[in-house]
């Protein structure tokens, strides 16, 4: 299988960080955020990574070059200005064949063990990993019915960023700006997206504050 990871934002709540460095390079206990992701999907057997930019790619190329350094494959999908979710993946369908494939957000760090992610089957499009809603996303985004991700139910889940996807669920949207959410919502009004609960430890690095509260939480656990 191969991976996309998304990181073209802008990071406009992360300034003045992202003014002079891309979201994704942003150093956590010492490490970029996406090379959390790229070392964990390496060793779950995943070795060929497309990864999408925009605001600031050629730091993104300086940084992870080819991906030879880390014992895989990267591609890079340019956007020249970014594309939202749905608009950054239909552009860089070419680059991810026809196989379904996993898509992560460059600016989540996660304990999530990628080999637990199971194949398609033939009456999903799609598979989404769902964790506890966050303080800033109290109400969650989906509920898990047995297997399946629905758009409302008694127990409300936050998306978290991490799914499989299928080529087939993208065959009706045209190229170009476009968020990934509305296409989710009519798909799981279909009864075609399954998915399935993450307890373990996941935060959204979109501010400051909750950049910090990451750096002091994985330094105090490395003591």
């Amino acid at each position: 299988m191969k991976a996309m990871i998304l990181a073209a934002g802008r990071g406009e709540r992360l300034r003045p960080l992202t003014d002079e460095l891309p979201k994704p390079l942003i150093k956590v206990a010492g490490k970029p955020l996406i090379e959390y992701h790229i070392e964990n999907l390496a060793k779950a057997g995943i070795n060929k990574i497309i990864i999408n930019t925009a605001w600031l790619a050629e730091k993104i190329h300086q940084q992870l070059g080819n991906g030879s350094s880390y014992g895989i494959s990267i591609i890079y999908s340019d956007e020249g200005s970014a594309l939202e979710t749905a608009g950054g993946i239909i552009n860089a369908l070419p680059l991810l064949g026809d196989e379904p494939f996993l898509v992560v957000n460059g600016d989540i760090w996660c304990d999530f063990d990628f080999s637990t992610l199971p194949t398609l089957n033939a009456n999903t499009q799609a598979h989404l990993v769902l964790v506890n809603n966050p303080a800033h996303n109290p109400q969650g985004d989906f509920a898990l019915q047995n297997t399946l991700i629905k758009n409302t139910g008694e127990t409300m889940y936050t998306y978290s960023g991490i799914g499989i996807f299928s080529t087939t669920f993208f065959s009706a949207q045209k190229k170009g700006i476009a968020p990934l959410a509305p296409v989710i919502r009519e798909k799981c009004e279909q009864n075609l997206v399954s998915g399935q609960y993450h307890s373990g430890r996941w935060t959204d690095v979109g501010t400051l504050e909750r950049l910090q509260q990451l750096e002091t939480e994985l330094t105090k656990n490395s003591d």
